[in-house]
């Protein structure tokens, strides 16, 4: 029998604040509230279990879509940039030259 898979997340401690990453929701759960429970999990575990005051991620800049589906849950952009690990395929192979990571913050209050 296989396990249903829906989605998952990497989360972090790092002293007051936690760090969400590798973000990933199934294409067939996409759209279904999935990505949102995952999150708020996240949230509250960092919140309740860790006494963190912020939970931090970073996203690629040019994904929009994304930063505003973040912001609509109570993330803000804070415009610290970072660059993108060019050369590291561990992150793939970029299609274009100019990808760069923008930290997002949400208070856990």
């Amino acid at each position: 029998m296989r396990a249903a898979y829906h989605g998952g997340a990497s989360l972090q401690q790092r002293a007051e604040r936690a760090y969400f990453g590798m973000f990933a929701v199934s294409p067939t759960r996409q759209g279904d509230g999935v990505g949102r429970q995952v999150l708020a999990h996240a949230e509250e575990h960092a919140r309740a279990g860790w006494a963190a005051t912020h939970l931090e991620m970073t996203v690629i800049r040019q994904r929009t879509d994304l930063i505003a589906y973040y912001e609509r849950r109570g993330y803000r952009d804070t415009r610290q940039l970072s660059p993108f690990p060019y050369g590291d395929e561990r992150f793939g192979i970029p299609q274009r030259d100019d990808l760069e990571f923008t930290l997002l913050e949400k208070p856990l209050t």
